[in-house]
């Protein structure tokens, strides 16, 4: 809805911005022609998790932590423990490890195929909703349904469902799948890869604005491989690299007048989180097949257009595919579930790969292993200014536009990032002046 104000200006109201999760709103203000203010507003209510984790045992922010967000329950889950084990000098089995990683696949393929098909396609292909894609275009559709069953499916065998988990515990799990449990899965997520494979040809022919962004990007780093549910160090494209425990030295995250989201600099500055920044930083330790699948979808090996984001996701779609079946095909019977963990004094980060971007969580606990200070820095809060200059690059490359194209253009800048808004959006309010 559209209006004149008195002085000239207009203000235009979008009442629900679907395909994005959490509450929202958005000011525009051009000044003869101009863009002189951009604010994503996030109006949605604090939910105080920080505060009540103050006062909780140590062994229970993986059950708490996970209630975030219904999709990506796992990043937090991941953050939380390796925080804890790291306190308290903890050093899991390789096997804990695989398995935490094996799960971490299962929230990356039902997360990236829930975004790519059902939130984000609709944008390039002139559809309302994946609803009335599903219409013209059955067959993707079903296609996305099929990937994004196996990533639950996998979720539920190794994490005891597919949503909250609840097999997962600081020093491991309470049991690890068997074998037989994971050979259930193995023809159904090689039947996804290859749906992978065809959603990332699918999208590489999508009409893209043209719009290149300089953020400095920042993501983990992992000798071993691309990095999903833990990294060694973190890195920058500004050249930067340090360990992960020095997370809160680099990141200062603040209060903004017109959000209820923190804001987050990196050592100072704007920077950005997600699958752009694990893209560019960690091309080399892609497999050879999302490699060759990224190239011939037209990406070098670093991509600074955030609306080719859905190109990069189905390439981490294939990644994660791909990964989940060599470790279910490498498992073997017997391994223990989880290491034993007492509690000491100290303080610990935990990082991992959200789908969304690097999550990292810091605790301080006490000799009897009470939490006494809580931080959680999930990537949406990170990207919060990158968001907002995409929104002035948009609202000023196309300030010709009529109201309902720049707010369609607009829409489409915010979801490139897939932000978990509540780290979790129904509503937005898009409002536009000019003068």
């Amino acid at each position: 809805m559209t209006h004149q104000l008195k002085d000239g200006g207009q203000v235009m109201h979008v009442g629900m911005l679907a395909r994005v999760e959490g509450e929202g709103g958005m000011h525009i203000e051009y000044r003869d022609g101009k863009v002189v203010d951009v604010k994503l507003n996030i109006f949605e209510p604090p939910r105080f998790y920080e505060g009540f984790l103050r006062g909780r045992k140590f062994t229970e922010p993986p059950d708490i932590t996970a209630r975030i967000c219904g999709i990506c329950p796992v990043a937090y889950q991941s953050a939380s423990t390796e925080a804890m084990e790291t306190i308290c000098g903890v050093t899991t089995t390789p096997e804990i490890q695989l398995m935490r990683r094996l799960l971490y696949c299962g929230e990356w393929i039902e997360s990236h195929a829930l975004h790519i098909f059902m939130l984000h396609a609709p944008d390039f292909l002139g559809y309302e909703s994946a609803l009335d894609m599903a219409k013209v275009m059955p067959d993707v559709v079903t296609m996305a349904l099929r990937i994004k069953k196996a990533g639950n499916d996998l979720m539920t065998v190794v994490g005891g469902r597919a949503i909250h988990p609840v097999n997962v515990k600081v020093g491991g799990f309470y049991r690890m799948p068997t074998v037989a449990e994971l050979l259930t899965l193995r023809a159904d997520l090689a039947q996804s890869l290859e749906d992978a494979l065809a959603a990332v040809e699918l999208v590489s022919t999508f009409d893209f604005p043209a719009m290149e962004q300089e953020y400095t990007y920042v993501a983990l780093r992992h000798p071993e491989g691309y990095p999903l549910e833990r990294g060694t160090e973190v890195v920058a494209t500004s050249g930067v690299r340090f360990p992960v425990a020095e997370l809160a030295q680099h990141i200062e995250e603040f209060h903004v007048e017109h959000s209820n989201a923190l804001h987050a600099r990196f050592d100072g500055g704007t920077y950005f989180v997600g699958p752009l920044a694990r893209y560019s930083l960690n091309f080399d330790q892609l497999s050879p097949l999302a490699q060759d699948a990224a190239l011939k979808a037209g990406l070098g090996e670093t991509c600074r257009n955030p609306f080719k984001s859905i190109i990069v996701r189905a390439v981490e779609l294939v990644y994660a595919l791909e990964e989940a079946l060599s470790i279910i095909d490498h498992w073997r019977d017997g391994y223990p579930p989880s290491v034993p963990v007492a509690p000491r004094a100290g303080e610990g980060i935990g990082a991992s790969e959200a789908p969304r971007g690097l999550i990292w969580h810091r605790y301080v606990i006490d000799e009897e292993g009470i939490i006494t200070d809580a931080q959680i820095v999930p990537p949406t809060s990170q990207n919060q200014a990158s968001i907002e200059m995409d929104l002035r690059t948009a609202a000023e490359q196309w300030a010709d536009l009529d109201d309902h194209m720049l707010t369609h253009r607009c829409e489409e800048a915010i979801r490139n990032y897939d932000p978990c808004i509540s780290c979790a959006t129904h509503f937005l309010d898009l409002r536009v002046k000019r003068s």
